[in-house]
């Protein structure tokens, strides 16, 4: 049974920073893709950093310079680092793995955490 725990969300003044992290139990192989999304009050779910099977890292345009995706293998363990927060960023933040099972693609999501940046 795989299983995503998210932890790191919270309240933060403008300007302020937070860190999520996102620790995988149970054993996933094949992994495709992972990656944070987040999903703001009325409005669509939306990824926000990834990083593909090359190790190379995307970031969306909201949130390029100011977000640091990681991984820690050792410790099955996704961070988004979020610095310069703004309320525009408030919302629940997801962490996704994406395996391949197959000639399918499966999608793993943790229950999402809590982001709020206010003064």
């Amino acid at each position: 049974q795989v299983q995503l725990v998210e932890s790191g969300g919270g309240w933060v003044h403008p300007g302020g920073s937070l860190r999520l992290s996102c620790v995988g139990f149970g054993n996933i192989t094949d992994i495709v893709e992972t990656s944070w999304h987040r999903q703001a009050p009325g409005k669509q779910r939306e990824r926000v950093a990834y990083e593909v099977r090359s190790g190379r890292t995307y970031y969306s345009d909201d949130v390029r310079g100011r977000f640091t995706f990681s991984r820690d293998n050792a410790k099955n363990t996704l961070n988004l680092q979020m610095n310069s927060l703004q309320p525009e960023d408030t919302a629940v933040y997801y962490c996704n793995v994406a395996a391949a099972i197959g000639m399918t693609v499966h999608e793993y999501w943790g229950q999402g955490t809590q982001v709020t940046v206010s003064a």
